[in-house]
């Protein structure tokens, strides 16, 4: 009789936990006493489930745990397959990882931001590969001390390509995401049995100043040439409406539509996916030019490149403002005017179209009047 695998848990009533193991079912056999017995192994996999997980991230990581579990079952069982019939492992370990993961990120084309970060991912991964292998790698060479070495290498390694500075730990950790992300997909492709770093943490985001303009700077700014005339115009739409990069390139004059006396977009968000309604103002309409063919983009000759992000710098720069101002921080902009001139934090979540609420609270710590003015409300203790 051939050998099967099943999937067992236990529970670890003392730690909270549920230990998962697999039972390696052998047949029967006969004891000394000449009664029948089941012939059993056990392996355990030294993974564990959180019992009764209250939170959505426990759930998740519960999932991640078992899915694991799962593979390696599948792993095993293919292994005594290959075993009792001569065959060899049908995993495809020798596949170059770089040619596979430019593969994946080729597929995320659509989004101009989303694959930026897929190949400074592979940019990374690919330096760090042959910094410890010294050759191109293949997926025989991913195990877990190679996905914590490449985590460690993000987060103290790893520098920016145009200013060679150490990245960010909010970017450290995208990049890491995508990294995961692949090696979740090749497990699904049947090219490697298991996830390496499935059970590894991403890297800590510390919480960073959000840069943002006044509304002195920006009237400067809109006063100050561009060199690149639909950048300067997409930048300011982007201070008065509050819309994302990805949302504002993509646009076509379907999606603007008459509200009564004023202006709606009718879009879907890029990136939750979700459709929203966004109502915008005759100021922010102006900087969208003259209207144009339904299908016609909006901001034509809009997109990301490193040409753009240096005229978005000379032109913050020839404005003598100082501060580290990217294209995200007209959304931020945005937030802070709107709060500034009275919009209350619930009307504000649903302009941005965030999904929670506490998303934009984030904004009510920046510019909060009922705070400053409370903490002068105290009279002078001078006698």
């Amino acid at each position: 009789m051939s050998t099967t695998i099943h999937l067992r848990q236990r529970k670890q009533t003392s730690k909270g936990k549920i230990s998962l193991y697999l039972e390696y079912y052998k047949g029967t056999a006969k004891s000394q006493s000449g009664t029948i017995i089941p012939v059993r192994e056990y392996e355990y996999l030294d993974l564990y489930l959180i019992d009764k997980p209250k939170t959505l991230i426990d759930r998740e990581r519960n999932k991640e745990i078992l899915d694991l579990a799962k593979s390696i079952k599948a792993k095993k069982e293919l292994e005594i397959k290959n075993g009792e019939w001569g065959f060899k492992s049908g995993f495809k370990q020798s596949v170059k990882v770089m040619e596979y993961f430019k593969s994946i990120a080729d597929q995320r084309k659509e989004t101009a931001g989303t694959y930026m970060v897929w190949m400074g991912t592979a940019k990374h991964l690919d330096t760090y590969g042959k910094l410890i292998s010294g050759r191109e790698l293949t997926f025989a060479d991913i195990d877990v001390k190679f996905c914590e070495g490449f985590k460690t290498h993000l987060i103290t390694s790893a520098r920016t390509l145009q200013k060679q500075e150490k990245l960010s730990s909010g970017t450290a950790g995208n990049y890491f995401i995508r990294f995961k992300a692949c090696l979740k997909q090749a497990v699904k492709d049947g090219i490697i049995p298991n996830n390496p770093a499935a059970e590894i943490t991403l890297p800590k985001t510390t919480e960073h100043k959000r840069a943002y303009l006044t509304l002195d700077e920006l009237r400067v700014l809109a006063k100050t040439p561009c060199q690149s005339e639909v950048l300067k115009r997409a930048f300011l739409f982007s201070c008065l409406s509050g819309l994302r990069w990805s949302d504002i390139q993509k646009m076509v004059w379907s999606e603007v539509q008459t509200q009564g006396d004023g202006w709606r977009i009718v879009f879907k968000q890029q990136k939750t996916k979700e459709l929203q309604y966004h109502d915008i103002s005759q100021q922010a309409r102006t900087f969208m030019g003259e209207q144009g063919m339904p299908d016609e983009k909006v901001f034509s000759g809009l997109y990301y490149s490193t040409t753009m992000l240096t005229a978005l710098a000379s032109w913050i720069n020839s404005a003598g403002i100082t501060k580290k101002i990217t294209f995200h921080c007209g959304r931020h902009t945005y937030a802070v005017l709107q709060l500034d001139n009275g919009t209350d934090i619930l009307t504000l979540s649903k302009m941005l179209g965030h999904a929670a609420i506490t998303t934009t609270m984030v904004y009510s710590q920046i510019m909060d009047k009922k705070r400053i003015t409370a903490a002068n409300c105290i009279p002078s203790i001078s006698l």
